[in-house]
């Protein structure tokens, strides 16, 4: 009986690793960003994001870069389908679609993606721990490896002045977010941004996580910070959007698969 080969690796270019896709049009782009919208939405649904008819995710158009596709006012997340999604511009005027969008909350929007060119989605539902967080004025702290990816890299918005459908406040919510991916909105929620639909999603999951997190830990004792070097360190690992766009690829994967309408 001859002894068995020795077990070899298999060559690296062998093995699947989902990076994000390269486009051959902006119609393809576009279909794109409208489907990884419509299952974002699902995603926060499922999660229990929404509260009411508030909260929002917008996606610029990669050719009419000064609008935005948004979900349809008053419908619920769990039932989005691209085909339901609206664009409306910079003014908040429908260019395409059957429904209305909410003006308090596009205003913010518009006014966050005409200060970031960058970036390509925002992020705000009220999320119940992110809105407790916000509730105390407080930030993240760097307490787990999670939270470090927003270490020096988010912001509070020390104000709150009620449903704001002002362009000015937009604007002043928009400066407090300068160049990092996320602000603290004070007595209101979270805000996340990201180079694609699934990185600004994927932090905004991870920020009510992380907010949670350090909810829970402070009331039950003092959390040990991570120090600065450390945080760093991790946040330079894993606070990219790359990073995000990858975490986020198993919550795509399954929102695709068992909610296939999605993409009607």
């Amino acid at each position: 009986m001859s002894a068995l080969n020795p077990l070899q690796p298999l060559p690296t270019d062998r093995l699947q690793f989902a990076m994000p896709p390269m486009y051959e049009s902006v119609d393809e782009e576009r279909r794109h960003r409208r489907e990884r919208l419509a299952g974002a939405l699902r995603i926060f649904g499922r999660l229990g994001f929404e509260d009411g008819v508030s909260g929002h995710i917008t996606a610029r158009d990669p050719e009419h870069t000064d609008c935005f596709w948004v979900n349809p006012f008053g419908m619920p997340f769990k039932h989005v389908t691209v085909s339901d999604l609206v664009l409306a511009n910079q003014d908040g005027q429908v260019i395409d679609g059957r429904y209305h969008v909410n003006q308090a909350a596009f205003t913010v929007h518009v006014q966050v993606h005409a200060a970031r060119p960058d970036v390509v989605a925002v992020a705000h539902c009220h999320s119940v721990h992110g809105r407790a967080l916000s509730a105390l004025g407080d930030l993240l702290e760097p307490i787990t490896q999670e939270s470090c990816a927003f270490y020096e890299d988010h912001a509070l918005y020390d104000s709150y002045t009620g449903v704001s459908v002002d362009i000015a406040e937009g604007r002043r919510i928009a400066t407090a977010l300068g160049t990092r991916k996320a602000l603290v909105l004070r007595n209101h929620g979270l805000l996340t941004v990201g180079d694609s639909v699934d990185a600004a999603a994927w932090w905004f999951l991870s920020m009510e996580r992380s907010s949670q997190v350090q909810l829970t830990a402070k009331a039950a004792g003092r959390p040990v910070l991570i120090d600065h070097k450390s945080a760093v360190a991790t946040r330079e690992q894993l606070g990219g959007d790359l990073v995000a766009w990858i975490n986020y690829q198993p919550l795509w994967q399954d929102i695709s698969r068992s909610e296939p309408d999605l993409l009607s």
